[in-house]
């Protein structure tokens, strides 16, 4: 019981003098039942301080999960980047090695193709006895090049158009009246690709510029 209720219990008994006995025992009803109602005021203090701190508790768990659910999903999505770069990677290997993988051999085989184009260039087609081999060296010509385009070979030839470096390689140059500079004027040697990549160069002779002449002598 607290100091202020013991004051007031020991004004109440001072006073019990001056009361009858049904307002002393109503007196006493009140002074228990405010008694009661302290002591339940502090058990539910109590109880309040005991269910904040659960949910305190509740709180900082939560906070906690939350942290963890957003570490585990950032680790999952660069887990899944790192795996489709891998595979993207994965695939261009493979595409290229497929691409790729018959250069050796089509430069082999343009061998053969120069060999059959130098034979039909050598050949004398005025005489009708060579018709049968000129018909010959065409048609092994034409299933050699149409088999090596199956595989995405294709033939460089560069004849009158302007001189590129990244695909011709330059044999000769010589000065040619009313060809503009820098122009393919003849292809001694056609140069392929193999899906677009270089596997060979043009072998060309190039136009250039006539000379200056100086007309201030």
């Amino acid at each position: 019981m607290t100091n202020e209720s013991t004051e007031n219990k020991n004004t109440a008994e001072a006073s019990t003098e001056a009361l009858t006995p049904e307002e002393i025992m109503a007196q006493e009803i009140i002074d228990q039942a405010e008694e009661q109602v302290e002591v339940q005021h502090v058990h539910a203090h109590e109880v309040i301080s005991a269910e904040q701190e659960k949910i305190n508790e509740l709180e900082l768990s939560l906070s906690s999960a939350q942290t963890t659910i957003a570490d585990q999903k950032d680790s999952v999505v660069r887990a899944k980047a790192e795996v489709d770069n891998i595979r993207r990677r994965s695939a261009q290997d493979v595409d290229k090695a497929r691409k790729f993988a018959l250069e050796k051999f089509a430069a082999e085989m343009l061998v053969s193709v120069d060999n059959l184009e130098r034979a039909l260039q050598n050949v004398d087609k005025e005489d009708e006895s060579n018709t049968g081999i000129i018909e010959g060296l065409e048609l092994t010509l034409q299933g050699l090049i149409a088999s090596l385009e199956k595989f995405g070979v294709k033939g460089v030839d560069p004849q009158d158009q302007p001189f590129n470096p990244e695909l011709h390689q330059a044999m000769s140059m010589q000065e040619v009246p009313g060809v503009a500079p820098n122009t393919v004027i003849a292809v001694m040697q056609k140069g392929y690709e193999l899906n677009g990549r270089l596997i060979r160069p043009a072998m060309v002779m190039v136009s250039k510029s006539a000379p200056v002449v100086d007309t201030s002598a």
